[in-house]
């Protein structure tokens, strides 16, 4: 893969010179970065791609207004923020009673892989930082209002100085900054008071044995051993189905309610999303003599034990690389 830094590897002084191809292959080294920031500002993965192909389109019809002024980069991230809130400016959805943000979706690890493949020192690495990629911060950003949000990210997850983002938006230096510190104590209410334990790192040894008993005792149904590896604190949502569940009496009683203890025909596939551990859940369906995707849980652990369960519909599992089936035999995953 070809490293990107802040400063230009081709010359872009005459974009206008440039024909629709040449222009693409300049954009498109890009893709990655900016989809991960469209998704950190709208926190919905389908319309970060969205935003991305309409960044490249008005980047293309507005190509000899670049002025050289700003890297190439630095004003292609102008117009998907600007892009960004436009879209919420149209339809900004606002986060349930219970606070759970239905629009959100998960992010693959190997997608994010593809930016922090490259030194810990360049600007990729900070943008899939697990700080500001996991699902919590995701959701407490979501609270924000579009403009607070845009400053937020630009300011504090990519390093853009106050004036560059008062440029950007259009806005004051001091009101650039007026609105990071409302958009810091914005999120700093959302964001849970511990962040998660998990790194990822083989020898992170002990929270790659809980999610494995987690795997394990989920595929058993054994709702006994799912509850011992809960927090009190727990909580539990499924987006975009509303229903927030809080504390592991609730969050069990649910399970129970809706027929868990009862379902049988289980097997899983360990992946990761957002840089948190997550499993891929399927079902034997006798029709089709095959296991099919079910859900997909991500998991935030703090303290030993599991602080918060996201599960998402089957239809993210393509974008993970998972299988679209299992086999009645073989090793497809856990059993």
């Amino acid at each position: 893969m070809t490293t990107n830094t802040w400063a230009e590897e081709v010359d872009v002084s005459d974009l206008g010179t440039l024909d629709e191809e040449g222009f693409a292959g300049l954009a498109e080294r890009h893709r990655r970065e900016l989809h991960v920031h469209c998704y950190r500002m709208l926190g919905s993965f389908q319309d970060a791609e969205d935003t991305v192909q309409e960044t490249f389109l008005r980047a293309w019809r507005r190509r000899e207004t670049f002025e050289g002024r700003s890297t190439f980069r630095a004003w292609l991230y102008r117009i998907a923020t600007n892009a960004c809130l436009d879209l919420l400016a149209k339809r900004r959805p606002e986060p349930a009673s219970g606070g759970e943000v239905l629009w959100l979706q998960p992010y693959p690890d190997r997608m994010l892989d593809e930016l922090s493949a490259d030194a810990a020192d360049e600007p990729e690495a900070a943008t899939v930082s697990r700080e500001t990629i996991e699902l919590a911060y995701l959701v407490a950003v979501q609270h924000l209002a579009p403009r607070p949000r845009a400053v937020l990210v630009l300011r504090d997850v990519l390093g853009w100085p106050a004036k560059d983002v008062a440029e950007f938006l259009g806005d004051s230096v001091n009101s650039v900054n007026s609105a990071l510190q409302r958009a810091r104590a914005g999120l700093r209410a959302h964001l849970p008071s511990e962040r998660q334990d998990w790194t990822g790192d083989e020898e992170d040894v002990a929270t790659r044995d809980l999610v494995r008993r987690f795997t394990e005792a989920s595929v058993a149904v054994d709702i006994e051993a799912l509850t011992t590896l809960l927090r009190d604190d727990v909580r539990c949502s499924m987006p975009p189905t509303p229903g927030l569940q809080i504390g592991r009496d609730n969050v069990v009683a649910d399970w129970r309610e809706d027929g868990f203890a009862e379902m049988t025909g289980l097997r899983a596939v360990p992946t990761a999303a957002n840089r948190q551990p997550a499993i891929a859940f399927y079902h034997w369906r006798e029709s089709e003599g095959a296991y099919l995707p079910l859900t997909l849980d991500v998991l935030r652990i703090t303290g030993g034990a599991i602080t918060e369960i996201t599960t998402f519909h089957a239809d993210q599992f393509a974008r993970f690389g998972l299988p679209e089936s299992l086999p009645a035999t073989g090793d497809g995953g856990a059993s």
